[in-house]
């Protein structure tokens, strides 16, 4: 079977033009896209009487005929036949003959078709990165119901700030990964309608039904709008938008991961399977996992940024600068597999330490702000006032060499004489995590609380 040229060509294509015009090596990923649309329109096609019962029928049994091929490592690929819609249709005419097999793009437009292939594959995707994203969820809800008490030092500016726990830790990065899935859920509703049907650009004088094209396709509606159908691509910026911003948050759990494991901290341990050795220092233990995982995010924003440039100043209806669209989707998509799969394994199997972190936070007077209340709220002193007091009684810690929740009173009463012996439970850092009791604070009952409700979206989520 010709490649598709017109009888308007005098002369052959070039051969370094067939090279850089291919797409196959890379859209080869879409045959099983390509053969589902392929039959959808087939069967229409059939039920609207534009192909007899016998054409449909034989052109829908060469197209699984092919399928199983492709599945079962039969089918041979030649780069000669551009990408995957020809490939797809050569063979086709070979198993039904040329004159059945091209009655199957009646009434459709290789820009139709691609369309509907690319956003089948994007909506998929979809689906299944929500899928993983729930599970490492699952994963650090698990992890997080045995730390409600563990304490850790809560930071800013990467500085010892005030003590939290580290279940109320894990659950800020639950709360991203949860607005995640959301995003991606989003996007497959706003996306899920069919491009199929639109032809070239501007409809068919073909008495087609779209709507049942668009139902088999699992689509809710076909696109209102022919030459939007066949040049919108939304649907593959926003997954790689999606991706982008989900991998950020991963690498922002990862960099925390590489410096919990680092000597400096030794929070966590992450375990040998996923870890890795040095070429030349035998004691060393690489956290190669979170690095790569903090690494590949810039690769994702590479392949969001790539694509917005390719379709900035493009025209109506469809260009070829479009065949550009596919290859950093299906890179960004992959990625975001292999990551979720990996920091969820990585997180699973990883030891805390439960002591290393409650000693470090004996360290940076994370209580000296409940100090500072403790005098607002019994001692009737101003908070500016309290506050001064709160920085005499922390600069005499340093001199002491010991943490403001290590003070006695009788200590602290020395800078202020107003000070008693009750502020002693004030400032031991258990009861500074579970003073924080307002809605969305670290306390131990309030982080139940928090983990009750992520359990609630999950099961919500995944009905």
């Amino acid at each position: 079977m010709a490649k598709s040229r017109s009888g308007v060509f005098e002369k052959e294509a070039s051969g370094l033009l067939n090279c850089f015009n291919a797409s196959l090596l890379f859209d080869k990923k879409l045959y099983f896209q390509d053969i589902q649309g392929s039959i959808a329109h087939a069967k229409m096609l059939g039920n609207q009487g534009i192909l007899s019962e016998k054409e449909a029928k034989a052109i829908v049994n060469g197209l699984e005929k092919i399928l199983s091929e492709i599945e079962n490592g039969e089918f041979k690929f030649d780069i000669e036949d551009e990408d995957i819609h020809m490939a797809i249709e050569k063979r086709l005419s070979q198993i039904a003959g040329e004159d059945i097999s091209g009655r199957l793009h009646t009434a459709r437009s290789r820009n139709d078709q691609v369309a509907v292939d690319f956003k089948l594959y994007v909506q998929n995707s979809s689906l299944l990165l929500i899928n993983l994203i729930k599970e490492f969820i699952k994963t650090l809800l698990d992890i997080a119901k045995n730390h409600t008490q563990t304490l850790l030092p809560g930071m800013t500016h990467l500085q010892h700030a005030q003590p939290v726990n580290f279940a109320f830790h894990l659950i800020a990065y639950m709360c991203m990964f949860r607005r995640d899935a959301e995003r991606f859920e989003s996007s497959y509703k706003r996306n899920n309608f069919s491009p199929l049907g639109s032809a070239a650009l501007a409809g068919t004088p073909y008495p087609i039904n779209r709507v049942q094209t668009a139902k088999e396709l699992g689509f809710d509606a076909p696109m209102s709008n022919a030459m939007d159908g066949v040049s919108d691509r939304d649907f593959a910026l926003e997954i790689l938008f999606n991706i982008s911003v989900f991998m950020m948050h991963i690498s922002r759990l990862a960099e925390e991961l590489i410096l919990w494991s680092s000597a400096e901290f030794r929070f966590i341990a992450l375990s040998d399977e996923y870890s890795t050795g040095s070429s030349i220092m035998p004691q060393k233990k690489n956290p190669d996992v979170p690095e790569l995982l903090r690494g590949k995010t810039g690769r994702v924003y590479g392949n969001l940024m790539g694509l917005l440039t390719v379709l900035k100043g493009l025209p109506l209806a469809y260009n070829k600068d479009m065949q550009e669209d596919k290859e950093g989707v299906f890179d960004s998509v992959e990625t975001a597999v292999i990551c979720l799969k990996t920091v969820n394994e990585t997180v699973k199997t990883m030891s805390i330490n439960k002591e290393n972190m409650s000693k470090a936070c004996q360290k940076g007077h994370l209580s000296a702000t409940d100090l500072a209340d403790y005098l607002v709220t019994h001692k009737n002193i101003p908070f500016r006032e309290a506050h001064f007091i709160t920085g005499k009684a922390v600069a005499k810690a340093e001199e002491l060499g010991v943490d403001i929740s290590q003070m006695s009173y009788l200590e602290l009463q020395k800078i202020d004489g107003r000070i008693d012996k009750e502020v002693e439970k004030y400032l031991s850092l258990e009861a500074s995590m579970n003073a924080r009791a307002s809605k969305g604070g670290t306390s131990t009952n309030t982080t139940k609380e928090q983990l009750v409700e992520m359990e609630n979206w999950l099961k919500k989520f995944c009905s």
